[in-house]
């Protein structure tokens, strides 16, 4: 067995991992880079890059079937899933060697496909090689969660790792788990024709606001997607095309009957097989511990993104590789702060999130408020033809920013403009003072941000003093 010694050695080739793998290495750090699977991990091949090509068909499919409220002809699309297939296979594609192992080995970093064991604090098998690293660095992502439902096991069914491979038509999805991903899937196979009920043991979106929640359910069951909430799952059975789920609802047993099932609730932190006892680094069904500079129970080795169990989105990976960097390769005691950490459900309308949820933020702070803002104030809204949506600003009494919910066209874009006030606790006035384009879906971000003056600008006291003003004029 080959001996290699390092700077760094990085388990995982996912969002998390490559950040790292690329800046360490790109700064004249040695690098190893250890990885069994896919180079570019869930995100690339079973996550945010297919998921969000597949709703992007599912859009334009929405789109041609609605386009009369434009003055054009609907037109029923006809979907050809083998096509679909191509277009996110396309998508995964154009994207690939961004992550790809060639170009990594040209920034000198040393790639090992296979999986990776630690044989003590400071060494690693992987494959045919043994690493002894200064530094470790964790990034094995997580895996579906499966629910251990009777019959389960023996009846066939998608997770997010294999329903973007699915390139037949699909009658009629069930949907186990009304999460994110259960939400956005069961969205996008309605509009490409498929009929879709969703079971949800508790209540969709359970995280985010309820109001805002409500906004969304509401175009979901428009749309015509079956939502059962509440519903325990009590066996499931059958063959392909013909599944049969037993659920109990308030006490009540009734049958759902489908094509297709997707199980989609939640995610388990990879940990499998990395012999991380031998490594004195503890962790539990949560993920691996870490303190606020993402070092384990051993401060040689750091972990970032699922394998945490925390904030488990891309971009949380990537802000936690930086921090890392700045730890291992400049010694900085930088510390991780997730006080504007966005999320989003990539429905349609989009559910944005960054921040406190106005009911976490009265549990902190009594005097919290909120702002809202209908879409339907906004002028680039209606002429788009989509004004089912909503911004709600929570602030302290004085205006400081705790959080933003928002439910509409592009929340995830409309969002961003949050982001550095938050993380910086600005107030509220220095969004007031922004210069933004017209007519755009901004705009309603300053707009909200100007009804929290609203109330004293416009009080009879501040009346009384404009008339004395004028009065001298």
């Amino acid at each position: 067995m080959e001996t290699v010694q390092t700077d760094i050695c990085i388990i995982g080739a996912g969002a998390g991992g490559l950040s790292v793998a690329a800046v360490a290495a790109q700064m004249g750090a040695k690098v190893v880079l250890v990885e069994a699977g896919l180079m570019g991990g869930d995100c690339l091949n079973h996550g945010c890059v297919p998921s969000k090509a597949l709703i992007s068909a599912a859009d334009a499919a929405h789109k041609a079937r609605h386009l009369s409220r434009f003055g054009i002809q609907d037109v029923e699309p006809v979907v050809d899933w083998a096509k679909v297939r191509g277009h996110v296979k396309t998508a995964i594609d154009r994207i690939a060697y961004h992550d790809s192992q060639e170009r990594f080995e040209n920034m000198g970093v040393h790639v090992i496909r296979d999986s990776g064991a630690f044989l003590d604090p400071n060494t690693l098998r992987a494959g045919d090689f043994r690493v002894k690293a200064k530094k470790f660095v964790l990034a094995t992502g997580s895996q579906p969660s499966i629910p251990s439902i009777p019959g389960l096991n023996k009846t066939p069914f998608f997770t997010n790792q294999t329903i973007f491979e699915n390139d037949k038509p699909i009658k009629h999805l069930m949907v186990i788990g009304g999460g994110p991903i259960g939400l956005e899937m069961a969205q996008a196979f309605k509009r490409l024709g498929a009929d879709v009920t969703v079971l949800e043991a508790s209540r969709i979106l359970g995280k985010e606001d309820t109001e805002l929640t409500a906004l969304v359910r509401e175009k979901i069951l428009a749309e015509g997607v079956k939502i059962i909430e509440g519903a325990t799952v009590q066996t499931v059975s059958g063959v392909a095309e013909e599944i049969e789920i037993r659920v109990n609802i308030s006490g009540e047993n009734i049958e759902v009957k489908g094509s297709h099932l997707l199980v989609a609730t939640g995610r388990n932190p990879t940990v499998s097989g990395l012999e991380l006892e031998k490594a004195g680094i503890e962790f539990g069904s949560g993920g691996v511990l870490v303190d606020r500079r993402l070092r384990t129970t051993n401060k040689n080795i750091f972990a970032l993104g699922d394998v945490v169990g925390a904030h488990n989105y891309t971009h949380a990976a990537s802000y936690q590789a930086g921090v890392i960097i700045r730890n291992i390769l400049f010694r900085l005691p930088v510390r991780t702060n997730y006080r504007a950490m966005p999320r989003v459900t990539f429905m349609r309308p989009e559910l944005a999130q960054i921040g406190m949820t106005f009911y976490e933020a009265k549990h902190r702070f009594n005097t919290a408020q909120v702002i809202t803002t209908p879409f339907s104030e906004n002028d680039r809204a209606q002429v788009s033809r989509d004004i089912h949506g909503i911004v709600k600003v929570v602030t302290s009494k004085r205006g400081k920013i705790l959080g933003v919910g928002i439910v509409g066209d592009n929340a995830s874009e409309i969002i961003q403009t949050w982001a550095m006030p938050i993380s910086r606790g600005m107030n509220i006035k220095r969004l007031t003072e922004l210069i933004l384009p017209y007519p755009t879906l901004g705009e309603i971000n300053k707009r909200t941000a100007a009804a929290f003056f609203a109330p004293k600008l416009f009080s009879t006291r501040i009346n009384r003093l404009v008339k004395f003003l004028l009065a001298f004029g």
